[in-house]
């Protein structure tokens, strides 16, 4: 246990002194001739790249095992029920708890409008303005089933992974020879060796938080963040408020100890915060689910990866709030029925967002579109997106694991133990 937390300690020193060195370093600031904002960008891209590295190979690895045992003992229907009832419920949750701050606040009512003409930063996603419902709908599908499952890999499409990796699962469960065996084994053995370099990378992980972290705080400017401190606020609250007291009272009325449950997945926590993608930081949460809260294998394997493409509550709640600050700068009335499209179309938007930095961007201007609000409006938000991104992301991951413990409580297992 020492070294566990010795560990998280280890990754918040690295934040603290990422911020300080990344706001006192400027634009121009060299070291043998190489930029400082290059240097922490390069080298935090290695990090990520070594995380990147065992996405896929994991979570195929661990879903197709995991559903195997899942079909072999015939929970799959009824863990699969539990496992979506507790996503929508804690993005519903996220979602609502935004809506109350923003109705609070209301960040937009005096913040000047942008521009007629879009910023640069948004043209390549005013391309999907003119996209309908049923079109996105239809590429989503897509995603979920795609044409090769090789260039689904290569591409990092985590839905198709997922449902070719829960059918070849289901599939293996069903088969009773001893070839079907002998894959099963082969497969459990090829996630335990990914889990074991996991825990080689989780060793640097204080120096690729730290390089992450000062790379996005000496890449943004303060001066950025005057005119949006409402709405930068108004967001952070939200998120605050729905990580530490709305989640944790699920975990508590369940007889869950949320301090222990935070404890358990710091390292995750802090891998999401600098790393801006649930998707990257999956070998570190599944780690921690499984070593530091006590879920079995069975159930880790399943919620987790499955989550990082469909439980996104952070992301759910940053876009509605986003979307009613956007329409609050341009002066627009919203009735009842347009605040309840906004807060289903969050819900389901989310969903199709697979832990990629800035995806919800996509997902806002889905929304905008939608209600009518001028997509240009984005160009508001895009100065504190980056930093919002890394705090959401945090928040998709702890939800991501609360929903993990939940229903391994539900099935009986003995979590967050004492260690």
């Amino acid at each position: 246990m020492i070294k566990k937390s010795s560990t998280l300690w280890q990754v918040l020193v690295a934040i603290v002194l990422a911020i300080a060195v990344g706001a006192f370093s400027k634009q121009d600031s060299t070291f043998l001739g190489i930029a400082y904002i290059k240097l922490f960008a390069f080298l935090g891209q290695v990090f990520l790249n070594a995380l990147t590295l065992l996405m896929i190979p994991l979570v195929s690895s661990s879903v197709i095992f995991g559903i195997s045992q899942m079909g072999r003992d015939h929970s799959f229907g009824r863990l699969g029920a539990k496992t979506f009832f507790f996503y929508i419920l804690t993005t519903f949750l996220a979602v609502m708890t935004g809506l109350m701050f923003v109705h609070l606040f209301h960040p937009g009512s005096d913040a000047p409008p942008p521009a007629a003409i879009p910023n640069e930063s948004i043209n390549q996603l005013l391309v999907h303005s003119n996209t309908s419902h049923l079109q996105i709908i239809g590429q989503i599908i897509t995603k979920i089933i795609p044409f090769n499952i090789f260039e689904a890999a290569a591409q990092g499409n985590m839905l198709g992974i997922l449902f070719f990796s829960i059918l070849f699962g289901f599939a293996l469960s069903k088969s009773d020879s001893e070839a079907g065996s002998a894959v099963s084994m082969c497969v459990k053995g090829v996630f335990n060796t990914l889990m074991k370099m996991t825990h080689l990378f989780m060793k640097t992980m204080p120096l690729g938080v730290f390089f992450l972290v000062a790379k996005a705080t000496a890449s943004n400017g303060s001066e950025s963040f005057i005119p949006l401190l409402s709405f930068f606020g108004t967001v952070l609250l939200s998120l605050i408020t729905f990580m530490l007291i709305i989640l944790p009272l699920l975990l508590t009325f369940a007889g869950l100890s949320p301090l222990r449950h935070l404890q358990a997945v710091g390292p995750a926590l802090a891998t999401a915060f600098s790393t801006s993608s649930s998707t990257a930081t999956l070998p570190i949460t599944m780690d921690c689910i499984e070593k530091r809260a006590g879920v079995s294998n069975k159930i880790c394997s399943f919620v987790l990866p499955l989550g990082t493409s469909v439980n996104m509550s952070g992301s759910a709640l940053y876009e509605c709030v986003a979307a009613f600050f956007i329409a609050q700068v341009y002066g627009m009335e919203l009735s009842f029925v347009n605040q309840a499209l906004i807060i289903f179309l969050s819900l389901i938007t989310s969903m199709g967002i697979a832990g990629i930095p800035s995806g919800s961007l996509v997902s806002i201007m889905i929304v905008l579109n939608a209600m009518g609000v001028p997509v240009e409006g984005l160009a508001l938000i895009l100065p504190v997106d980056r930093i919002l991104d890394m705090c959401r992301t945090t928040v998709n991951v702890f939800s991501d694991t609360s929903c993990a413990v939940l229903v391994a409580h539900t099935e009986g297992e003995k979590v967050l133990k004492n260690s």
